[in-house]
């Protein structure tokens, strides 16, 4: 009796502490970043039942089937029925998992035709330079002297990724988001940081090895009001009003 309490017990905690797992996923802090870490989250929920029949029948084979003596087990030809379910479902999960990668890649990757502000993120070995063109505002990192840049909250956010040489990749982890720097290409990408998110600064950096410095690629986004970063600029050396 006491043995089964404890199982129940466990179970039902398993079950309260469910819906706040996120199985080790960041919650992502702009809008498109949480769309990852939902798809995250529900692609582990889908794996868990999953691995638990596999490993399950696994087991319960190994014990139930194991050998005691020269005689085989009994051997089916073949059944029709199971056969049919273990080919439909997962062609359904396959399906259900990329409406549901294809939904979220889209809202990830879309653009919107006016947004509110603009940066040119351009890598270099070893550094990034990031300009604002309404502004006439650059802000280029040194050896040893990371580039931060404010970025305001709530509006829309458009990022121009290129390189100057080699292949790079700009990678936020509290984003949750990575876009390769190509020479020759400009690939483009919105970011919407969320209100909450103000007066925190995040840590981004080049995610490709690039050479020798690759580890000095960093950079930091403070994230601050519309007014903040209005006023930012405006102090900034060589800007545009």
């Amino acid at each position: 009796m006491a043995r089964r309490f404890a199982l129940l017990t466990v179970v039902l905690v398993s079950l309260a502490a469910a819906p706040s797992c996120r199985f080790g996923a960041g919650q992502g802090v702009t809008d498109q970043g949480q769309k990852i870490s939902s798809l995250y989250v529900l692609l582990f929920w889908i794996a868990i039942p999953v691995a638990v029949i596999v490993y399950g029948l696994m087991l319960w084979s190994i014990v139930r089937y194991r050998r005691r003596n020269d005689d085989l087990p009994k051997q089916t030809r073949s059944n029709l029925p199971i056969e049919v379910a273990y080919t439909v479902i997962p062609i359904f999960m396959v399906i259900g998992i990329f409406i549901a990668t294809f939904r979220t890649e889209r809202t990830v990757d879309r653009v919107v035709s006016n947004p509110t502000v603009v940066v040119n993120a351009t890598a270099f070995q070893w550094q990034w330079r990031f300009q604002f063109p309404a502004s006439n505002l650059s802000v280029v990192g040194l050896p040893n002297r990371p580039p931060i840049i404010e970025l305001p909250v709530g509006e829309t956010i458009r990022v121009n990724v290129a390189s100057a040489d080699v292949v790079h990749s700009l990678f936020v982890p509290a984003f949750l988001f990575k876009r390769d720097a190509i020479p020759g290409v400009v690939n483009h990408f919105d970011w919407t940081i969320p209100a909450s998110a103000a007066g925190q600064t995040f840590r981004g950096e080049c995610a490709a090895f690039c050479g020798l410095n690759h580890a000095q690629m960093t950079f930091f986004i403070k994230a601050v009001t519309p007014e903040e970063f209005q006023s930012w600029l405006t102090q900034q050396p060589g800007a545009t009003p």
